[in-house]
């Protein structure tokens, strides 16, 4: 197992949770409504938590934990705050968006597990796995919170 290699797919996540930090308080600067900002709290803790272990396993490597984001993160935002300001804040248009950035991180999570998993020990293995299921359910919760406005 390669440490560098490991250091970059951890550090890979670790951007993907910046990413979800930042749309999310984006979203909550985009809307009045309580609910969706105590969502989009509950999204941002999770993510925080799943950063702050990867970044303890960067370390515990030697390695330095990025800080940034990715591209398509910076774009999400962007397309969020756009949507959000031509619709007025629009709670379907702002969970449409939260709903495509979680879809990005549960995809980021399942490829590091398939394609990249001889690059991690089976404790950081465990781990990410742990980290994905946590992040199903988040996906879920805001899929859920959308299916209500379609039924309405």
């Amino acid at each position: 197992m390669e440490k560098e290699k490991t250091i970059d797919v951890l550090n890979s996540l670790i951007t993907i949770n910046n990413d979800r930090i930042e749309g999310y308080e984006t979203a909550s600067k985009e809307t009045n409504e309580q609910d969706l900002k105590s969502l989009f709290a509950q999204l941002t803790r999770t993510s925080l938590k799943c950063k702050q272990e990867l970044v303890h396993e960067v370390t515990k490597l030697g390695g330095t934990a990025t800080e940034g984001t990715k591209t398509t993160g910076k774009f999400f935002r962007v397309w969020m705050d756009v949507k959000a300001a031509l619709t007025g804040n629009n709670r379907k248009v702002i969970l449409d968006s939260c709903e495509f950035g979680e879809s990005k991180a549960v995809e980021t999570y399942e490829d590091v597990l398939k394609n990249d998993s001889e690059h991690l020990s089976s404790e950081q293995q465990r781990m990410i796995s742990t980290q994905l299921e946590s992040i199903k359910a988040d996906q879920q919760t805001v899929i859920s919170m959308h299916e209500e406005l379609i039924v309405d």
